[in-house]
């Protein structure tokens, strides 16, 4: 088994993770000055906050469609290619229809990214490491994410205008992503499956396994003969892993984490701090999620992804817990609620965050893998857009005290969730995953 091989490629298109977390943090950076430079209303500024989420949910919808027609390295092309074009019309934007144009491209880019880059990564990857290789998209998330939080933070001393290279720097990544899509080949599993190739295939297939590629090839193409006649993704057959994969992507936006990951100025703000502060808060949080992925995506492949989840979930409620109490009770001066959110988001990254692209894109049927994941990039980011959406309201409404105690409250059916429904999936091969859903 050429490891090597394999780790590289699924590192280059788990790329695509970088630009998505890069793109969906660094608006927080930007917000408030482009809300001033266009004197934006109170709905325009929502609107302008949310258009990449609204683009990202119409690329989730649509990202099954070129991922099996065109096929999975095709399409990372067109999410290369989306990036790149947002990145530069953003920063050179005079117009704010413009600019949220761009901003929508770029969200349609984070949808189907989402799609495709996890489906591809675990279409090459051997049983044994595919948590930890799927990880990679992860990893390669909150990696953007705290790059942009740092990017604002230096970026944002430079002047009036550095909201424009805040967005515009992502042009960079996004212009090497495109060239180092060349060098990967295309998902053997499609190759067979969508196209009958098994030529190509073989070629892949062997590069990836030299020893049993010929006996996985016909493993993989017998498992699709036997399901031949079940391919719709709504169907009885594929009812228990439709639910599974709908139910974590909710549960994964309910904990609040796009709310944190988008406001978390304005969260530290309204726990006391100011502005610079708030930013440099920022970053702290950034890095605990990078060094907290990091460790996960090392432990996914030997402990699995339940326990994961089990570990989680218990420290989700308790430190979304202790930032609803520290809300209600006025104690958010110095670095308590940064501490609590730190340890929220040390929870949440050692857990949903790297568990739910693995967990997704392994439990459907290779006929409807990509609908599947779509389904699930879809719950997510359409969830993503409410969370995002209502969270200043709910602020304003409620209070931080019962905002966080809510998201605390969802954790706690996650819990149940994953007590109750989820099966454990490591070391299972795509092709056996049937059975073991089935049985769980």
């Amino acid at each position: 088994m050429n490891n090597n091989t394999v780790l590289a490629w699924s590192f280059v298109v788990a790329l695509g993770g970088f630009l998505f977390g890069f793109d969906t943090a660094v608006i927080s950076g930007a917000e408030k000055a482009v809300q001033i430079f266009w004197s934006l209303s109170e709905f325009q500024h929502g609107l302008t906050m949310a258009i990449a989420l609204i683009g990202t949910v119409v690329g989730a919808a649509l990202g099954a469609y070129p991922s099996d027609r065109l096929g999975r390295k095709t399409t990372l092309f067109f999410v290369a290619a989306l990036y790149f074009f947002s990145a530069i019309g953003t920063a050179l934007a005079q117009d704010w229809s413009i600019f949220i144009l761009f901003r929508f491209l770029g969200g349609i880019g984070v949808g189907v990214s989402s799609v495709t880059a996890p489906i591809y990564i675990s279409e090459i990857s051997p049983a044994g490491s595919r948590g930890k290789l799927v990880g990679l998209f992860q990893f390669n998330v909150v990696l953007g994410i705290l790059i942009a939080y740092l990017s604002n933070y230096f970026i944002g001393q430079t002047g009036e205008e550095s909201w424009r290279w805040m967005l515009g720097v992502q042009a960079f990544p996004a212009l090497l992503f495109f060239v180092l899509i060349f060098l990967v080949p295309e998902s053997p599993r499609w190759l067979l499956l969508q196209k009958g190739n098994v030529e190509r295939a073989k070629v892949i297939m062997r590069k990836i396994n030299s020893e049993s590629y010929e006996e996985d090839i016909k493993h993989i193409v017998g498992s699709q003969a036997k399901i031949v006649n079940e391919a719709r993704l709504f169907s009885k057959a594929n009812r228990t892993p439709v639910v599974l994969a709908v139910l974590f992507a909710v549960f994964n936006q309910v904990s609040g984490i796009n709310a944190i990951i988008y406001y978390a100025p304005r969260v530290f703000e309204m726990a006391g701090l100011g502005e610079q502060s708030s930013l440099l808060s920022t970053v702290g949080i950034g890095l605990v999620n990078f060094v907290f992925t990091l460790i996960a995506i090392n432990f996914i492949d030997k402990v699995g992804r339940r326990k994961l989840m089990l570990i989680g979930s218990l420290g989700l409620i308790a430190s979304l817990s202790l930032v609803s109490y520290a809300f209600f009770s006025g104690h958010t001066e110095g670095l308590t609620i940064t501490g609590y959110l730190m340890c929220y988001i040390a929870f949440f990254a050692f857990s949903q965050g790297a568990v739910i692209w693995v967990f997704i894109s392994e439990i459907f049927p290779n006929d409807v893998r990509a609908k599947g994941q779509t389904l699930g990039s879809l719950t997510h980011w359409v969830m993503a857009a409410i969370i995002t959406f209502c969270f200043p309201a709910l602020t304003e409404l409620l209070g931080g005290g019962y905002t966080f105690l809510i998201f605390a409250g969802f954790m706690v059916l996650q819990l149940i969730y994953v007590l109750k429904m989820m099966p454990e999936t490591k070391g299972k091969s795509l092709e056996d995953m049937e059975q073991t859903i089935n049985l769980h």
